[in-house]
């Protein structure tokens, strides 16, 4: 197998994570009791959401053996931010105007543009 090709599969289940912890986070808040930090600290939405992020950590870590990290992060980036974008407006209602597919389109485009190099 292609080691570069393996990578850029760590890279994507990498963003994948980062969006399933992102979820978690936001859930966490919804469902504390109260808004004060000890809710937070000891929600298992919270717990979940870092579990997640630390496995992020360790696939893209495991990828920047084989990629540099000036292509890799802005694609794990670009990744977060269009799956944080969908699932958000799928999961939680939040709104999904105009400005925010041309920002995410802006955005992406650029990551392509920096990465194609």
């Amino acid at each position: 197998m292609n080691f570069t090709l393996s990578a850029w599969g760590l890279v994507f289940i990498a963003g994948i994570n980062t969006c399933i912890g992102n979820l978690l986070l936001k859930r966490s808040r919804l469902e504390a009791p109260d808004p004060g930090l000890l809710s937070l600290l000891f929600s298992p939405w919270l717990i979940a959401g870092l579990v997640f992020y630390g496995i992020n950590v360790v696939l893209f870590a495991k990828a920047l053996d084989k990629l540099p990290v000036s292509a890799a992060y802005p694609v794990l980036a670009g990744m977060g931010f269009a799956l944080i974008t969908i699932t958000g407006n799928y999961f939680f209602g939040e709104r999904l105007g105009l400005n925010q597919y041309v920002g995410l389109g802006v955005i992406l485009a650029g990551i392509i543009i920096m990465s194609s190099s």
